[in-house]
């Protein structure tokens, strides 16, 4: 917007000076050079318009151009999961997202899915379902049923085709993120803010906050705040652990997600723009048929919808072998899945 005015500015005086300049012709002024040398601030003061006009439109053109090319590189560097073959989206006017944020970290044994959420947007507005980990669904090409998170240990395409076939929602596009890489993308935000009723804490996962209230997170603490399986609050001079477990884990990190959304909207800075975008190359996988058109349309989305949060409802249950484990709760399930599905 700058830019902009500047450059309008620019041609303004430049249009300015020279009908300035032509009427005192016309009029019989005094030809260039007089004693008072008005006519010749007039032409110099023409020729810095102008020349201010001609650089800002060169910015303006120049700047994008270098925006896009640097942007395409940095995309091109983005892992691509090879899932598209599967992606049954594209039949409902609104774009399914199925995000996933993993915790395939050095000392941890094979593929583990600890977020799973679809954010669907269309329109003007965007919502936002957690699916908890525990959720009990038949996962295709099996006899039996097992845990959600289980599919995503199958790969990331049997993660989908579980969601479209167990839940009936059409994924469009697939976003993945390595919580190895999660605390530098927080850290290239300058931090999240999250708002705790009370003090929190949980030494498994390592979060410490001793304070109510809005409190700014840096990496390592927004991550164990998303981690956390024991959150433990402050209450009155007691402590009381969340016993809701997985149901808890799902609204904290819906919590957290609309937190880096936010900020994400916020950043204008070019240089910052970059920092972020180094930071999620380094952890980010997507579906192998995004193109950059969809990821930035993906990416101003981010950063100019706030999601409404819904929660699954679910009842807790055990498996045969004892395993405690989430079941779809009906009808009201069907209610809250139907907007994703149409």
């Amino acid at each position: 917007m700058t830019w902009l005015v500047l450059f309008a500015t620019g041609l303004l005086l430049g249009t300015g000076a020279e009908r300035l300049v032509g009427r005192r012709d016309r009029a019989g002024a005094a030809p260039a050079g007089t004693a008072d040398g008005r006519p010749l601030r007039r032409r110099r003061r023409r020729r810095v318009a102008v020349g201010v006009a001609l650089v800002t439109l060169v910015v303006l053109v120049a700047l994008p151009l270098a925006g896009l090319v640097y942007a395409n590189s940095q995309f091109r560097k983005i892992e691509r999961v090879p899932v598209g073959s599967v992606l049954e989206g594209g039949r409902q006017p609104g774009t399914n997202y199925l995000l996933v944020g993993t915790d395939n970290r050095q000392g941890v044994a094979g593929n583990r899915s600890d977020t799973m959420m679809v954010l669907r947007i269309a329109g003007g507005s965007s919502t936002l379902l957690s699916l908890p980990r525990d959720l009990y669904v038949t996962i295709p090409g099996r006899d039996s049923r097992d845990r959600l998170n289980a599919a995503y240990n199958q790969g990331p395409d049997t993660l989908v085709r579980t969601v479209q076939q167990s839940l009936g929602i059409p994924i469009d596009r697939y976003v993945e993120i390595n919580f190895v890489s999660f605390g530098g993308l927080v850290d290239a935000l300058g931090g999240v803010t999250i708002d705790f009723p009370y003090p929190a804490s949980d030494p498994k996962s390592g979060l410490d906050v001793r304070q109510s209230g809005p409190v700014r997170l840096n990496g390592e603490q927004a991550l164990a705040y998303v981690r956390s399986r024991t959150y433990t609050e402050v209450i009155g001079g007691r402590t009381r652990v969340d016993g809701t477990a997985d149901l808890g884990r799902v609204k904290r990190q819906q919590a957290f997600m609309r937190a880096v959304m936010s900020e994400a909207g916020k950043s204008r800075s070019p240089w910052r723009m970059a920092k972020i975008g180094r930071a999620l190359t380094r952890g980010l996988r997507i579906d192998d048929g995004m193109s950059l058109v969809d990821a930035l349309r993906f990416a101003w989305a981010m950063g100019r919808l706030r999601p409404e949060s819904v929660t699954l409802p679910t009842t807790p249950d055990r498996t045969a072998g004892g395993a405690d484990v989430l079941l779809l709760r009906q009808p009201d399930a069907d209610a809250v899945l139907a907007p994703f599905r149409s």
